[in-house]
């Protein structure tokens, strides 16, 4: 079987630890993947994150700046590196209607509950204040409204009585390693 690897590349923005890039990673090095992670951008010098890229020789960028900077700065590099696809990955800040319009590729995005419901921050504490029996995980295009794209993959997660919104995360960023690196297989079969 022919090797893959690598055809199409990717950027990943993230503002903390990581833990979704970090499953990226070692997804497309252990998977016949069409795709390979090319560079990863913080707006956060001390992301955890940056580390696991330095350690799988990923180019990484901290730009700690205001948004319109940031986005300015950010492009420069997308376009430079030839990405395909920007994958955000626990990235905590909301791309302007400008930057999402430059970008002549797709950006895709995780969220911690079922998408439409609860859109924004504190999912898991809303879910479960609603009485919901089930929290989870979706996939999904990001445009100028937010968590409001086209749906690319979704998973659920049983929320059990005792839960909290601590214990619940645990459980729905499990769910989100599994589901994120195949929804970029799927996003990157149609790009090719």
């Amino acid at each position: 079987m022919k090797k893959l690897t690598g055809n199409i590349n990717i950027g990943v923005f993230i503002s903390g630890r990581g833990s979704n890039l970090k499953e990226l990673i070692r997804y497309s090095k252990k998977n016949n993947t069409n795709w390979k992670i090319k560079l990863v951008i913080s707006n956060k010098k001390e992301a955890k994150g940056l580390i696991y890229a330095k350690k799988n020789k990923i180019q990484n960028y901290a730009i700690e700046k205001k948004k319109p900077e940031f986005e300015k700065k950010s492009l420069s590099i997308l376009k430079k590196n030839k990405i395909n696809l920007l994958c955000l990955a626990g990235f905590m800040r909301i791309l302007s209607n400008e930057f999402i319009k430059k970008c002549k590729f797709k950006i895709i995005n995780i969220h911690p509950s079922l998408l439409p419901k609860y859109k924004g921050l504190n999912t898991h504490e809303r879910a479960i204040k609603a009485g919901d029996k089930y929290a989870g995980s979706t996939v999904h295009y990001v445009t100028a409204k937010l968590d409001s794209g086209k749906k690319i993959l979704q998973t659920k997660v049983k929320i059990f009585k005792a839960d909290n919104p601590n214990t619940l995360a645990k459980r729905v960023l499990k769910a989100e390693h599994q589901i994120y690196p195949k929804a970029v297989d799927i996003v990157c079969k149609k790009i090719i």
